[in-house]
């Protein structure tokens, strides 16, 4: 047990720290307080999130971040010396100076000044801070000035552009297509990091992690080429507090957690739509502490305990103004009928022409607007659309514009000459002049022509007025339609959700200050469970780590081994590191596997059946490195650990699960996508029963020990035929007709179709033209698999009821549901099939007790172990319910006892 126990706590695992520690007196003194602080923590992490909130001198801390790396560097791998002495040195050798003068100029030895060039500081020695495409140095200048720097950083395009050491800045786009290669530079900041919003969906995401990580990620999987950016940052002011996937890419982007891993960790899944997460409520506290380990999110220099004298955001009122939407062009449904009103709920696909058909309107709103808070008012006017800026430059003829298709250095001069108030109004894009553009000096008043679905641009638009040294109360007016009222609203629980994020953080950094080791105290969970048992006559159910529990049961003991295991890293059902689903990967969940499997062998009676239910799991196409998504054949693994442990394999039954849910949840299997290239896609995955028998001791006739004996009454010649062969005779009649089903509910043609797929001649065509009619119909449902193909193979189950589970009586009683539960269907067939009356059945992995609630039910003795202490609570219960109605006489007990 000693061995386990210590393999546990080496699960025990924080955000690691790649960096340095240095001293205050290292930074730049210009920075203000609470900079130097943020500076010192990213410094020594090494891979780090800032989250600093717009106007805390974000850009200062980045630039400041590259310089003292690259003094730092060469101290770390050459002799030691002063990190500032070191950079002149480098300056001195990059400017031709012998190594001899340079020397003499420091009282050192000529091998000291080649030792420290040579081995950590090349004359090669860069960083690289990447920004959104058209945001140069204008935003840079303000923190150059405040760095006191003679010489700024320079803009490049290429990597011969870069040539000396220094700081170099450059767009995502030159990254991305190839024209500089991250691995060339020793430290890299990405600035504006919502680009990486797009995990695995955009080309940005993955050349930006193809070219700087290079590592695979905590993980291990090698699936870069080699080449790592061993120093990098993202910093952002607004992280979207509505996409948690988000916060996951950047955790990706900077090898703290594989973003598989989190979503494991700390997220319940939506078995209707992929990446739609929702954090567990006994982990959000977690997720938090979690996220603080190593990403900074700070509103005001207070959080970090310094004064906030200069920093105090200034009031601002919202207006929201409806206009009226014109009914008149509602459009149609699908199916051809006119609609009445236009959808309240409108979605992205409609929003651009929702827009344009009310432009006249939001025109005249916006004039009102303007007209209400003077002519005289120095104003920006947010629009989305082409159409809008052409209607407002015709509706305000002194307005200025800036707008994508404009020369880029005018487009800059014009939002700079705004900026200084050399104008009145200036029309744009949140896009465009949303981010990185400080306007708070002469400007208080916004005006957005529309709204839309990008909460990250809305907010970031309305922080270059709502921001620090802001003198004047800021006035928001929002113009929206009545169809958009939907919009609206999404717009505003996104902005509660982003607040409340802040919220969250801030009040860790406020509790914890930046300590690492205080956090990381909390943040380690037990180790183990308290053991608990509740019992009765036929079933016993532990609340216990089951390697713990099953080492203490008797050998040779169980009847039937029936489990499903946790899928590797795929689930976590319990926040404890002795959870199987705790692991950073295959290898970590099969070594924890080891100190179980070789204690279920030994439980086991002789001759008898280990069944263990798994499913093979997707490999994002971002892991691969083959840019689509893989099958990981989880299932293959698992029979090789148990015959590794010494039990003999008797096979697999297959059991077919919808096609349809399953693609929902990882869109891997789209219609759209095949039509394009039937070659990137691949078949939906059943779930299987994997099956294992333990040695007899007598192996003359290979019998069990207490062999699982049928009577010949009860068991016919006939079910034994249908066992024994792979399929059923077919009695050669037709499929049904397409007409025969379109008029039928749901569940008629599912049961229908399921009939005559079992007892009838197949026809792959005519299955394809009944589906067909029915989507003509309206009636082919997307969210699951109407017209399920059924199988004749007894080792293939095609009739599983899916949602007949635990889950059911968890939501009669408001309970929490079981992340994975094992159907009853499953279960029943199993239990009476590979054990006697009497026998233990034990589940090792109990959940919420399914397997031993339905030995109990079936005159077995149901027994599990659970970790999760919610679970085995309800798992309890259920089990005393199971064995009182076993005990519960019936009418004809009744009668008996009257007779006697």
């Amino acid at each position: 047990m000693q061995d386990y126990e210590n393999f546990i706590k080496t699960k025990v695992r924080l955000a690691e720290s790649w960096g340095f520690e240095i001293s205050e007196d290292l930074i730049n003194p210009a920075l203000k307080p609470h900079q130097k602080a943020i500076v010192r923590w990213a410094v020594a992490g090494g891979r780090r999130a800032i989250f600093a909130s717009i106007g805390l001198g974000k850009t200062v801390i980045e630039l400041e971040i590259a310089r003292i790396f690259l003094l730092l560097l060469g101290q770390a791998r050459g002799v030691e010396c002063d990190p500032r002495r070191l950079a002149e040195w480098v300056r001195a050798d990059a400017l031709g100076m012998p190594h001899e003068e340079i020397a003499r100029s420091y009282g050192v030895s000529v091998d000291d000044v080649r030792g420290a060039l040579e081995k950590g500081a090349s004359p090669c020695l860069r960083a690289l801070i990447t920004l959104p495409l058209g945001v140069r140095q204008e935003f840079i200048r303000d923190a150059i000035k405040v760095l006191g720097w003679a010489k700024p950083p320079k803009f490049i395009r290429s990597i011969e552009e870069a040539q000396e050491p220094g700081i170099y800045l450059t767009n995502y786009e030159t990254v991305r297509d190839g024209k500089l290669d991250p691995a060339e530079f020793v430290v890299g900041i990405l600035d504006e990091a919502a680009i990486l919003r797009g995990f695995g969906g955009s080309k940005t995401f993955r050349e930006l992690m193809r070219l700087c990580t290079g590592d695979g990620g905590p993980s291990g999987i090698h699936r870069k080429d080699g080449k790592r950016q061993a120093y990098r940052f993202v910093a952002t002011a607004t992280p979207s507090p509505n996409e948690f996937i988000e916060l996951l890419a950047y955790s990706e982007f900077l090898g703290i957690m594989d973003i598989s891993q989190a979503k494991t960790r700390f997220f319940k899944r939506d078995s209707t739509k992929a990446d739609n997460l929702t954090i567990h409520p006994h982990k959000e506290r977690e997720f938090w502490l979690w996220m603080a380990s190593w990403s900074m999110f700070i509103q005001r220099p207070s959080d970090l305990g310094f004064s906030d004298e200069g920093y105090a955001l200034p009031e601002m009122e919202v207006h929201w103004h409806e206009v009226e939407t014109d009914h008149a062009g509602a459009g149609h449904e699908r199916s051809g009928q006119a609609k009445l009103f236009r959808d309240a709920a409108i979605g992205v696909q409609d929003a651009a022409a929702e827009k344009r058909q009310s432009l006249p309107a939001r025109i005249q709103k916006m004039m009102e607007i303007r007209s209400e808070t003077g002519a005289e008012t120095h104003r920006l006017i947010w629009h989305d659309l082409e159409d809008e800026r052409r209607a407002i430059e015709q509706a305000i003829p002194d307005v200025r514009t800036a707008y994508g298709a404009q020369d880029l250095d005018e487009r800059e001069a014009t939002i700079l000459r705004f900026s200084d108030g050399e104008f009145q109004e200036l029309a744009t894009k949140p896009v465009i002049a949303g981010s990185g553009c400080n306007f708070q000096r002469f400007c208080a008043h916004a005006i957005y022509l529309g709204i839309g679905f990008k909460f990250a641009d809305f907010i970031q638009s309305i922080h270059r007025i709502q921001r620090f040294l802001q003198k004047r109360k800021v006035r928001i007016d929002i113009i929206y339609t009545e169809a958009e009222r939907e919009v609206r609203k999404q717009l505003e629980r996104k902005w509660s959700q982003h607040n409340q994020m802040v919220q969250n953080m801030t009040q860790i950094i406020k509790e914890f200050g930046l300590s690492h080791a205080a956090m990381a105290q909390t943040l380690i969970r037990k180790l183990g469970v308290d053991r608990v048992e509740a019992s009765g006559k036929s079933f016993r159910m532990v609340n216990q780590d089951c390697v713990r529990e099953t080492r203490e049961m008797a050998t040779d003991s169980v009847g039937l081994i029936l489990t499903s295991i946790p899928f590797s890293t795929q689930y976590e059902y319990s926040p404890n590191y002795a959870d199987f689903g705790h692991s950073e990967g295959n290898k970590e969940f099969f070594q924890q596997m080891d100190y179980l499997t070789p204690e279920l062998l030994r439980v086991l009676k002789p001759g008898r059946i280990a069944a263990v239910h798994v499913k093979d799991r997707i490999v994002p196409g971002g892991m691969t490195g083959l840019g689509y998504q893989t099958v990981y054949p989880f299932h293959v693994d698992c029979i090789q650990h148990y015959t590794r442990h010494g039990f003999g394999y008797m096979g697999m039954i297959t059991i077919v699960t919808d096609v349809v849910r399953e693609n929902n949840q990882t869109y891997r299997l789209g219609w759209t996508e095949q039509c394009k290239d039937g070659t990137k896609m691949g078949v939906g995955m059943p779930e299987y029963l994997l099956l294992f028998r333990k040695r007899p001791t007598d192996t003359a006739n290979s019998y069990a020990d207490e062999p699982v004996v049928k009577s010949k009454q009860r068991y016919t010649r006939s079910r034994w035929q249908i066992d024994a062969h792979g399929f059923h005779r077919s009695n050669g009649n037709r499929l049904l007709m397409p007409e025969e089903v379109k008029d039928l509910a749901h569940d008629q043609i599912f049961q229908l179709f399921k009939q005559h797929s079992l007892e009838n001649v197949y026809n792959f065509e005519q299955h394809v033209k009944i589906a067909e009619a029915l989507e003509l119909t309206g009636k082919l449902p997307v969210t699951f698999m109407l017209l399920q193909p059924q199988s004749w193979a007894p080792d293939v189950w095609s009739d599983i009821t899916r949602m007949l589970t635990m889950n059911t009586l968890q939501v009669a009683k408001g309970r929490e549901m079981h992340l994975c539960p094992m159907q009853f269907d499953i279960a029943d067939r199993t239990i009476e099939r590979f054990s006697n009356p009497g026998d233990i059945v034990y589940d090792p992995f109990a959940g919420i007790g399914t397997v031993p609630y339905r030995a109990v039910l079936q005159g077995r003795q149901g027994m599990g172990c659970e970790l999760n202490p919610t679970y085995w609570a309800d798992a309890a219960a259920y089990l005393k319910a199971a064995e009182e109605q076993m005990s519960m006489p019936t009418l004809f007990d009744l009668k008996a006892g009257d007779a006697a």
